[in-house]
């Protein structure tokens, strides 16, 4: 039965395969080290700093992930989102998204960022869907080249 729980330390290197297997298949290769530093410490990174992360899983089996990070107190990041490709188009990405958003709004966050690759161009449809626009950030991190934000009610 496949259901959606809160990441816990254990999920770890479960996620960084997860992200690590995607990204390969649309041949996006990066320097995880450098941009996976967050998943060495969930708790830290996340939980502890005003943020959330969750899986979406079937028994063992990791198919989903999502994350909020803290950038100040009014914004957080959209990160780690990632779905096996098995359910794409099934409506597990749209909950993903919903969940995401609702769970920025009750840690009292206003907007929503984030960065992808454009070659990931189902998910930059699902962000457009789901109210992100276009946006130029400061820089980007080391495997995107396209940023999106939202504002997020309250």
């Amino acid at each position: 039965m496949i259901h959606f729980r809160k990441a816990n330390k254990s999920d770890e290197y479960k996620i960084k395969h997860l992200i690590k297997d995607i990204l390969d298949a649309y041949e996006i290769y990066v320097n995880r080290s450098e941009i996976d530093e967050d998943l060495s410490d969930i708790e830290k990174y996340y939980f502890n700093n005003n943020g959330w992360f969750e899986i979406l899983e079937d028994e063992n089996q990791l198919l989903g992930s999502y994350g909020i990070y803290k950038i100040d107190n009014t914004t957080c990041e959209l990160r780690k989102m990632y779905l096996s490709e098995n359910l794409r188009g099934k409506g597990f990405g749209k909950q993903m998204m919903n969940k995401a958003i609702q769970k920025a709004s009750e840690l009292g966050y206003s907007t929503m960022i984030l960065e992808t690759n454009k070659q990931l161009d189902k998910a930059v449809g699902l962000y457009r869907k789901c109210g992100f626009e276009p946006y130029t950030p400061s820089h980007f991190i080391d495997c995107c080249d396209f940023a999106m934000k939202r504002e997020i009610k309250v």
